[in-house]
């Protein structure tokens, strides 16, 4: 059997998420028991609904968020997904009171022999979603919480905001990619400090930093967010998914696979018809609308 193309394995990708689409029931606006999901302008936004908790992560939204990442991936209409918190906070981690009660019912022989558990398939539910992932950290975001911000491709702070690795203080060590996403962001000396302290980390320096990609005023923060996240919306669906998927294996490639790769994406890219679209609007000097084919 000959290898596929880098089109051929793009056709069966599309294929085999258009089939899952038409056979879940898929909830673009309508919520679920701790997560509210809101869809405009090719917008989807994921907001942690457990204020009273500051959104700490028990079962219910550790599996909502997991499974709306694989929805916001597969569906068409998504072009960008927001993920923020209702509230105070953005994401506190894992609830101790889930988890207290996680061990007086006892783990199953399946959660026993898990070798990446829940924090894993979150971590990895952002970095496998097709679509740009933002981060809008509006409050507080400690532990998992934290880690759930740095899986993101994009970070924007309110200035009433603050972050921590935190785990230290429980007497832990970092999870859900915690290890792995700082130290890309902000250097493994500085991302050594903060894990082995657990201090807080305020806004200014968390864009100084180069963690965040901008903090705006905590009470335009929503309204900057979703305008940036709409102008990312009115991009090419294709360029982008591609361009996501060679951030992440640049990560881990070496340059001249990361080369062959680029070249085989903007290949296929030249085949669309939002490549046509972009070259006819910069001479008829009026903005693209990209369809995504």
């Amino acid at each position: 059997m000959l290898p596929l193309t880098s089109q051929g394995r793009y056709l069966l990708l599309t294929e085999g998420l258009l089939r899952y689409k038409e056979s879940q029931h898929f909830t673009g606006g309508v919520d679920m028991e701790e997560l509210v999901i809101d869809t405009q302008n090719g917008v989807r936004t994921l907001t942690l609904n457990r204020p009273e908790r500051l959104n700490a992560l028990n079962d219910p939204l550790r599996s909502e968020i997991e499974r709306a990442l694989t929805e916001a991936s597969a569906d068409d209409d998504v072009r960008v997904v927001v993920i923020t918190g209702k509230g105070r906070a953005f994401c506190t981690g894992l609830d101790l009171a889930d988890l207290d009660k996680r061990s007086a019912s006892g783990i199953s022989r399946h959660g026993r022999l898990d070798d990446l558990g829940w924090v894993g398939r979150q971590a990895l539910g952002i970095v496998h979603c097709d679509k740009p992932v933002i981060a809008a950290i509006n409050g507080v975001a400690a532990g998992a919480g934290f880690a759930l911000a740095l899986a993101c491709d994009l970070r924007f702070m309110s200035d009433r905001a603050r972050v921590t690795a935190g785990y230290i203080r429980r007497g832990l060590n970092p999870d859900a990619g915690m290890s792995y996403f700082l130290p890309r962001l902000v250097g493994l000396t500085r991302a050594a400090e903060m894990i082995f302290t657990g201090r807080d980390v305020y806004p200014d320096e968390a864009q100084r930093i180069g963690m965040v990609n901008d903090v705006f005023p905590d009470e335009e923060f929503h309204e900057r967010v979703m305008e940036f996240a709409r102008q990312l919306a009115s991009g090419p669906p294709i360029a982008q998914t591609l361009s996501k998927r060679l951030l992440v294996q640049s990560l881990e490639t070496d340059l001249v696979t990361l080369l062959k790769q680029e070249y085989s994406s903007i290949t296929f890219c030249f085949g669309t018809q939002d490549v046509k679209e972009g070259i006819e609007a910069f001479l008829e000097k009026r903005n693209p609308e990209f369809r995504g084919e």
